[in-house]
C-alpha cells in the first residue's frame, strides 16, 4: 500500500509541471503555422514586409520553443521516478509513443528549427520555405505522440493483459493511433494552438497599432491573426463537440461530472448553465438551467439521455463485485502461472480487472471486503465533479469570448479600419492571456474527468505511484514548482523585450510609406511633415 499522501503529493507534481509545460506547447504549435503562412506569401509576392513579418515572429517563436523543450524535459522521466509501477504495467504501450514523440521533437523538429533560424541567407527562399513548413509540421506531429499516449490513458484500445507477465501488452499499433479519442483531442487540442497563436499575434500587432508603430507589419500581422482565429476557433468548438460524442461512449463519468448530472432526467434533459456541485450530499445549488439544451448538445436529439452519477456509480458497484474474483485469481496466478482453475477465473472476469483494484484501497484483503468498502470504491469512481464542471465552462466560456473578438477582429480588419478602433485593439492586448487559461482549465477537464485512474478502467491512480517518502516527494515539488516559476520569469521577459525592441532589428521596416502626422486644430495642414516609423 503506497502513502496516500505521496501519491497526491506525485499527482501535484506532475499537474504543476504539465500545467507549466502546457503553456508554452500551443503557442509553439499555432506560431509554427502563422510563421508559414507569412514566409508563403512573401516568396509568392515578393514583399519584404511578409519576410520581416516571419523573421519577427520567428525570433518570438524561439524563444517559446526554447523554453517549452526545456520545461518538457522533465516531464517524461517523471514517469519512471514518480510513477514506476504505471510505467511498468503499460510500458510496453506507453513507451512507444513516447520514443517516437522524442525522435521527432529532438532530432525532425530542432534540425529543421535550426535551419529556419539560420538559413535566411544560406538556403534559397524555396528551400526555406520547405524548412518552415517542416517545422509546423514537425511540431504538431511531434503533439500527435503525445496526445496517442494520452489517448491510451483515456481510452485504453490496442492493448489486453497478460495475467502471465502481469503487464498491458500491445496488441494493435493501429488501434492506439487511430483511436476516436486520440484522434479528436490531437485535432481538438492543434488547433487550440492555432487560436492561442493567432490571439497572441493579434494582441502585440495592436499593441503597435496602439502607439502608432511599426504600422505596415502590425496591420498585416493582425489580418492574418484575425482571419486565422475565426477559422482556428470555430474548428475547435467543432471537434470539442466531437470530444464530446467520445466521452459519452468512453467516459460517461467525466461527461456527468461535466454537466453536474447526480440524477437521472428524462428526455429532453436541460442544461445546467450555472450550478454549485455538492460532491457529499450529490446535488447542486444555485441552478440555472436552459431546457433541452444538454440531450441536444450530447446526444443531437431530443429523445436520449446521459447517464447520471448515481447509475454511474450502482455500475460500478457491480463490476467492482465482478473484479473482485478476477484479482483474487491474479494474486494465485502469481504464486503459480501453470495454475488452470485460477486462469479460467481470471479470463471470466478480466474486463472487470481494474474495477477490483479500486476496491483493494480499501480491503487489502478482499476474502474479508464487506459492502460498505465496495460501496465507498464506486464513490471514488466519480472524479471531482465541482472542478470538472467548473473547468468546462470556463474553457468553453472563454472560447466563445475569442470566437466574438476573432468575428470583430476580422469585420474591421477587412475594411481596413481596425487601426481606428482603439477599444477593439486594447481589447486585443487584453486578451493574449485568455487562449492560455483555456487550454489550463482544458488539461483540467481532461485529466481531473479521468480520476481515479490513471489508464481508464484498467489501472486506479492510487497504485500507480512510486514508494517515495512524503519528505522527498515534498521536496521534489518545491524544487520543481520554484524552476518552472524562474522559466516563466524568464519566459515573459524576454518575450516583452523583444517585443519592445520591435522588428527594426529583423530587417525593413516596411513597404509602406510612414504615416502622416495629424495637424493641429487651428493649424493649416503639413501633408509634407511625416512621423517616422517605429
Amino acid at each position: 500500500m503506497i502513502d496516500g499522501t505521496v501519491v497526491d503529493l506525485s499527482r501535484i507534481q506532475f499537474a504543476a509541471t504539465a500545467l507549466y509545460h502546457f503553456l508554452f506547447v500551443p503557442l509553439t504549435l499555432g506560431l509554427s503555422f502563422l510563421l508559414a503562412a507569412m514566409e508563403t506569401v512573401y516568396v509568392t509576392t515578393g514583399k519584404r514586409i511578409y519576410k520581416q513579418m516571419a523573421q519577427f515572429w520567428g525570433g518570438l517563436f524561439m524563444i517559446n520553443f526554447a523554453l517549452g523543450v526545456a520545461t518538457g524535459l522533465t516531464m517524461e522521466f517523471q514517469f519512471g521516478t514518480n510513477w514506476s509501477f504505471y510505467s511498468s504495467f503499460v510500458g510496453d504501450i506507453f513507451g512507444a509513443p513516447l520514443a517516437i514523440e522524442g525522435l521527432m521533437a529532438f532530432f525532425m523538429e530542432s534540425t529543421f528549427v535550426g535551419l529556419m533560424v539560420f538559413g535566411w541567407e544560406r538556403l534559397s527562399k524555396g528551400q526555406h520555405l520547405a524548412v518552415t513548413w517542416l517545422v509546423a509540421l514537425g511540431s504538431n506531429l511531434s503533439a500527435l505522440w503525445i496526445l496517442v499516449a494520452n489517448g491510451f490513458m483515456q481510452d485504453p484500445v490496442g492493448a489486453a493483459f497478460d495475467p502471465i507477465t502481469m503487464r498491458m501488452q500491445l496488441t494493435s499499433f493501429p488501434k492506439l493511433i487511430f483511436s476516436p479519442d486520440v484522434q479528436s483531442k490531437f485535432v481538438h487540442t492543434s488547433i487550440a494552438g492555432y487560436v492561442t497563436a493567432a490571439i497572441f499575434v493579434a494582441g502585440v500587432s495592436a499593441f503597435y497599432m496602439l502607439r502608432r508603430r511599426h504600422m505596415p507589419l502590425a496591420k498585416r500581422s493582425f489580418r492574418m491573426a484575425a482571419l486565422f482565429g475565426v477559422l482556428a476557433t470555430m474548428g475547435v468548438i467543432t471537434l470539442g463537440d466531437a470530444l464530446g460524442f467520445v466521452a459519452a461512449r468512453v467516459q460517461p463519468t467525466k461527461l456527468a461530472a461535466m454537466e453536474g448530472l447526480w440524477k437521472a432526467e428524462a428526455a429532453p434533459m436541460p442544461f445546467n448553465l450555472i450550478a454549485f456541485p455538492d460532491q457529499a450530499r450529490q446535488e447542486n445549488r444555485g441552478v440555472v438551467q436552459l431546457p433541452d439544451l444538454l440531450s441536444l448538445l450530447v446526444t443531437h436529439s431530443l429523445n436520449r439521455t446521459v447517464p447520471a452519477i448515481d447509475a454511474l456509480e450502482r455500475q460500478a458497484k457491480q463490476r467492482i463485485e465482478n473484479g473482485i474474483p478476477a484479482v483474487q485469481a491474479l494474486q494465485a496466478l502469481s504464486r503459480d502461472p501453470k495454475d488452470a482453475a485460477a486462469l479460467a477465473q481470471f479470463d471470466a472476469h478480466r474486463s472487470d480487472l481494474g474495477y477490483g483494484f479500486l476496491v483493494q484501497r480499501y480491503a487489502p484483503d478482499l476474502s474479508k471486503v464487506t459492502p460498505a468498502q465496495v460501496s465507498e470504491a464506486a464513490r471514488d469512481s466519480i472524479p471531482p465533479v465541482a472542478a470538472v464542471f467548473w473547468s468546462f465552462r470556463l474553457m468553453v466560456g472563454f472560447g466563445l469570448l475569442m470566437l466574438v473578438f476573432f468575428v470583430l477582429a476580422a469585420l474591421y480588419t477587412l475594411r481596413n479600419s481596425a487601426q481606428e478602433k482603439k477599444w477593439l485593439l486594447t481589447a486585443a492586448v487584453w486578451m493574449i492571456p485568455v487562449p492560455f487559461l483555456a487550454n489550463e482549465f482544458g488539461w483540467l477537464v481532461a485529466e481531473l474527468g479521468r480520476q481515479p485512474w490513471t489508464v481508464f478502467g484498467v489501472l486506479p491512480t492510487w497504485m500507480s505511484a512510486s514508494t517515495h517518502t512524503v519528505t522527498y516527494m515534498a521536496f521534489s515539488l518545491i524544487g520543481f514548482v520554484a524552476l518552472y516559476s524562474v522559466f516563466i520569469v524568464i519566459e515573459i521577459y524576454l518575450l516583452v523585450r523583444a517585443i519592445r525592441l520591435g522588428p527594426t532589428e529583423h530587417g525593413d521596416s516596411g513597404d509602406e510609406p510612414p504615416q502622416p502626422r495629424p495637424a493641429p486644430a487651428g493649424r493649416p495642414s503639413a501633408a509634407h511633415v511625416t512621423e517616422p516609423e517605429g
